[in-house]
């Protein structure tokens, strides 16, 4: 039994390695910002549970609401912050607009009278000083 628990254990602990490599990878070779979040989001959260699943196959029960806390983390909280940063690299020109597919984020700005261009910005902080 022990082996058994110990090639399992192996194979997620690597698997997660894995795909925590691959995020790495991403991070590194892709080219735009939005595409550099969906490799550190997606890959870095799946390597980590892998990781986190290997390392709970070896442990006692009684440690696994700790694993299951670091897990909830993770999925949370990983979303959240590269939804806060694909819009602040959007409104501040840090994604290429040319290779987006669907640009939905620029209709919801221009109909909440949100402007996006940089001029629009310093207009607005002109107006707040007068």
């Amino acid at each position: 039994m022990s082996v058994v628990r110990d090639v399992i254990t192996a194979v997620l602990l690597s698997a997660g390695a894995l795909f925590c490599l691959l995020g790495a990878l991403g991070l590194l070779r892709f080219p735009d910002t939005i595409s550099r979040l969906h490799a550190a989001a997606k890959a870095q959260t799946l390597g980590v549970l892998l990781i986190l699943v290997g390392a709970a196959v070896q442990m006692s029960p009684r440690h696994a609401p700790v694993l299951v806390l670091v897990a909830l983390f993770q999925l949370f909280t990983v979303p959240i912050t590269s939804q806060i940063i694909a819009r602040t690299a959007y409104r501040t020109h840090g994604v290429d607009r040319d290779r987006l597919l669907r640009d939905e984020l620029a209709d919801r700005l221009a109909r909440d009278g949100t402007p996006v261009d940089g001029q629009a910005y310093a207009e607005r902080d002109d107006d707040a000083e007068r």
